[in-house]
């Protein structure tokens, strides 16, 4: 499934008073890697932008004086999305705008085109209880976001693809360890055999510096260390 990072701005916070989508990008990756085969369009919104909107993005009406109405590009949109998998941070913002878009124009809902994948619920998941906003993930991940001055929809959604892969770096790892415990499927030969495992011994000087560990935890336990019991056992 082709995998689509998407950011949008806006007028201002609430679709249900009114306010509508000014800038959309969609920055594609297949196969973890972006094919720079995106979407990206500024929006005439049709009415004011609130004062404090701009102070996030930056982007003013008369900047947007000849771009067009969201009706002029939402077949294309609509089409770029359609069957992909649409990761997005704290999706139910972007989702309400786009919904309230499309409902103009129809009955059509984001749900209806593609799947959609909230990486700030993923991050509050991986990282209970600390900062999981953008910014936040780019300094715990280490991805270079000096050039953000301003909100972007193009520059966040392509930040955004740098820390999904961050996220998600050990899936593939995973997948490749799966894959081998499984072995060849049914039907097929296999190329060539596993080489034996080596075995390697502790030396002397580890086993006593382990015998020394164990000591410490004994004393410190009152003799209550199972590690001894163990070692007597297998021994």
């Amino acid at each position: 499934m082709r995998q689509i990072f998407l950011d949008t701005e806006t007028t201002g916070l609430d679709p249900a008073q009114g306010h509508r989508i000014i800038e959309i990008a969609c920055v594609e990756m297949a196969g973890r890697r972006l094919t720079r085969n995106n979407f990206y369009k500024r929006i005439h919104p049709q009415r004011d932008i609130d004062q404090g909107a701009v102070e996030v993005h930056g982007i003013t009406l008369e900047s947007l004086e000849d771009a067009p109405k969201f009706a002029e590009v939402a077949d294309e949109f609509c089409a770029f999305v359609r069957g992909a998998e649409v990761i997005i941070h704290n999706a139910p913002f972007d989702i309400g705008f786009l919904d309230a878009e499309l409902a103009r124009l129809g009955p059509t809902r984001m749900r209806d085109l593609c799947k959609v994948t909230d990486t700030l619920a993923m991050a509050r998941e991986m990282h209970p209880g600390k900062k999981n906003s953008l910014d936040a993930l780019c300094d715990r991940y280490q991805v270079d976001r000096r050039a953000r001055t301003f909100h972007g929809a193009l520059m966040d959604a392509e930040l955004l693809s740098e820390v999904y892969l961050a996220m998600t770096r050990g899936q593939d790892s995973l997948a490749i360890s799966l894959e081998r415990s499984v072995g060849p499927a049914a039907g097929t030969a296999a190329t060539s055999r596993p080489q034996a495992l080596k075995v390697l011994r502790a030396t002397e000087t580890e086993r006593a510096a382990h015998a020394e560990v164990l000591a410490h935890l004994d004393q410190a336990s009152g003799g209550k260390a199972v590690w001894r019991r163990v070692e007597g056992a297998s021994g």
